[in-house]
């Protein structure tokens, strides 16, 4: 039930502010000052296209579309251990971080961006590289 709930919460629209969208090169910066950077993408994904460089590969949404809150957030507890702790997430284009950072602000987690388009319109069209 508690699981139900979580995914509910997450999907509908946060009254708070929004999240920080960043561009490529402000990610560059947060990473180099020791900010973790979160891929939420399918393995699928980080196959074809690959990761950015240290990125830690959690996946939210399996292929068919449901999120795996309870395990993402086990994992995201060891990452991060407090809610104000800076970190960024991403996609393929932005569409899945921020259906998360809605959930993440309504859990009270304040201080997080997202890359703006994802890794395809955010990173990869910039000619930022990826590794496999």
């Amino acid at each position: 039930m508690k699981k139900i709930l979580l995914v509910l919460a997450m999907l509908c629209v946060s009254v708070w502010a929004d999240f920080k969208s960043i561009s490529a090169d402000e990610l560059i910066k947060l990473q180099a000052k020791g900010i973790p950077v979160i891929d939420i993408r399918t393995p699928a994904e980080w196959s074809n296209t690959g990761i950015i460089k240290d990125a830690h590969k959690m996946m939210f949404f399996a292929p068919n579309g449901q999120a795996d809150v309870a395990s993402w957030f086990f994992e995201l507890g060891h990452l991060i251990q407090d809610k104000n702790q800076p970190f960024i997430i991403y996609c393929a284009h932005a569409n899945r971080t921020k259906t998360l950072a809605k959930g993440l602000q309504q859990l009270g987690f304040s201080n997080f961006y997202e890359l703006d388009g994802g890794i395809e319109n955010g990173w990869i069209k910039f000619h930022k590289p990826t590794i496999k």
